[in-house]
């Protein structure tokens, strides 16, 4: 391998464009992302190169003061031998260098889907504006520009095909012995030969006397003609007519196109009680913030709400969603009550509703079973999640979640996802976002 290969090896590990999601949603410095920019950290590969030594000095290989003299050992730099002190600092104690490859959140969705395997659809809801698609509508009444004279031939065609009989047949049928008009048209009526009993009339009145007992009976008659199929008689005669009715008539109008915008509005809740610690804490950001990012680049229209409570709930900006931290108790039915409000906001039928509540399953005694569920049940919601975070393993009260699961977890729009360390992160995603893909 040659230094041309060296070369190409490192402007491909250099110019690598798809850095790993899962390491760095799970290990990786989040902060450094805003809401429409997702900062994901690459390591700088330098391409090797020559460096040449500009200073103007004796050395090997040149005269002057620095010339050895025979027998004299030449001394090189960085030889064990030197006597002259290491440079300072230990290997591997400075970190790499890093630059950071920016993708929007809308990049940053596919490669989550194609990272995890979704594949989620959202849904248009909102009209946004009605445009004229093409002339495929029809309607009774129109301009006579818009006439549709293909429906118009095809109805009269139809009709034409449903109502024509073979006339000569009907004529042989009137020369039966002894059979008057009315027993002709029984006699048709019988075979499925719409034909009327004035036409049948005229036709009686018109055969001559000298044929007019031509058959001696109906089955005689039946046993020498033959009546000759539709397709074969318009073959050969041809179509003199197609009966044409003001009914036939369709007009044309340009199809309505409803364009629907994707809006999506996102309610995130998270526990900041006393048991809420700092590790805690982490494990929601680092669950919360792709999942913002994530819908954010799913949808036209975004817009993230954030609830904190204790006992009680309240809104707060996304700058201290994640830090804040009281010493309260913990009611978690107060933050659905609050969601519900801003929900309000947002009609189920204009918005996709997101609930997403985090913490470490700690909750007042029966707050889940008597007030969450129901609350949870009433809320209109694409997807309902909660996401447990418990490092190091559950306490004996931290029932939340479980019974959550045990209550509404058949439901198809609720998702419960446990998070004890880092590693967990990236499958609570996939569990929160895959359930609302299944309820799509």
């Amino acid at each position: 391998m040659g230094l041309r290969d060296d070369l190409e090896r490192f402007r491909e590990i250099g110019d690598e464009r798809r850095p790993d999601l899962t390491e760095f949603i799970r290990e990786g410095d989040l902060s450094g992302s805003g809401r429409d920019s997702v900062r994901v950290p690459v390591k700088i590969v330098d391409l090797p190169e020559f460096a040449y030594d500009q200073r103007e000095q004796g050395g090997v290989g040149r005269g002057g003061d620095g010339q050895p003299q025979p027998g004299q050992p030449v001394d090189v730099p960085g030889d064990p031998g030197d006597d002259e002190e290491a440079e300072e600092g230990d290997p591997g104690e400075d970190e790499g260098d890093h630059g950071y490859y920016e993708m929007d959140p809308e990049e940053f969705a596919q490669e989550l889907d194609e990272e995890l395997g979704l594949d989620l659809e959202p849904k248009g809801k909102r009209v946004v504006e009605e445009t004229e698609g093409d002339y495929t509508e029809l309607t009774r009444a129109g301009p006579n520009s818009t006439l549709d004279f293909e429906q118009l031939f095809k109805r009269g065609l139809e009709r034409k095909l449903a109502t024509d009989f073979d006339e000569e047949y009907v004529r042989e049928a009137c020369k039966v012995a002894g059979a008057g008009p009315r027993d002709v048209f029984e006699h048709c009526r019988d075979e499925d030969v719409l034909v009327s009993l004035s036409w049948i009339q005229e036709a009686a009145g018109a055969v001559p006397e000298t044929e007019q007992d031509q058959y001696e009976s109906f089955a005689a008659f039946e046993a020498e003609v033959e009546r000759t199929p539709i397709n074969e008689r318009i073959r050969r005669d041809g179509l003199k007519q197609v009966p044409f009715r003001r009914e036939d008539e369709r007009y044309r109008h340009p199809e309505v196109v409803e364009e629907k915008q994707k809006n999506v509005v996102v309610v995130n809740i998270r526990d900041v009680s006393g048991s809420m610690r700092k590790r805690k804490r982490e494990l929601v950001e680092r669950v919360f913030t792709p999942l913002d990012w994530y819908l954010q680049g799913k949808y036209d229209n975004a817009e993230f709400r954030y609830v904190a409570h204790d006992a009680e709930a309240w809104e707060v900006e996304r700058a201290e969603f994640f830090g804040i931290r009281s010493g309260g108790g913990t009611r978690i039915s107060s933050a659905y009550e609050t969601a519900a409000e801003i929900l309000e906001e947002y009609p189920f039928s204009e918005w996709n509703r997101y609930v997403f509540a985090a913490g470490d399953s700690e909750n007042s005694s029966n707050d889940t079973t008597e007030n969450v569920i129901p609350l949870m049940e009433e809320i209109d919601a694409n997807l309902h999640a909660y996401v447990e975070t418990q490092p190091g393993g559950n306490t004996i009260n931290a029932t939340h979640a479980e019974e959550v699961e045990r209550a509404l977890g058949e439901t198809g729009n609720v998702a419960v996802a446990r998070v004890g360390d880092n590693a967990d992160v990236t499958d609570a995603i996939y569990e929160i976002l895959s359930t609302e893909e299944e309820g799509t």
